[in-house]
């Protein structure tokens, strides 16, 4: 699992582009590659935690997402995370 950090400015590119970011986030979720996702509770900043095979992959799915280029949206971190508690059995 990934786990993807976002910053946020309150430029207005932001918000137009969130909609359509977030149905992309939610076609992800039905297919089982987006785990979960969100925006922090100050709203400066999202996670977004990914299935992937290899931190590739995850570029690839940051990359197909005109929503991580967008003023306003930083990714400031991405990391490898190996959840023992509430992680799927494989």
């Amino acid at each position: 699992m990934w786990i993807l950090e976002l910053a946020f400015t309150a430029a207005p590119e932001r918000l137009a582009a969130r909609a359509q970011h977030r149905r992309r986030l939610a076609a992800l979720h039905a297919d089982g590659v987006v785990r979960m996702a969100g925006p922090f509770a100050d709203d400066e900043g999202a996670l977004i935690v990914v299935e992937a095979a290899d931190r590739r992959t995850v570029d690839e799915l940051i990359a197909a997402d005109p929503y991580f280029t967008t003023p306003g949206v930083a990714v400031t971190r991405i990391r490898q995370w190996h959840p023992f508690l509430g992680a799927p059995s494989r």
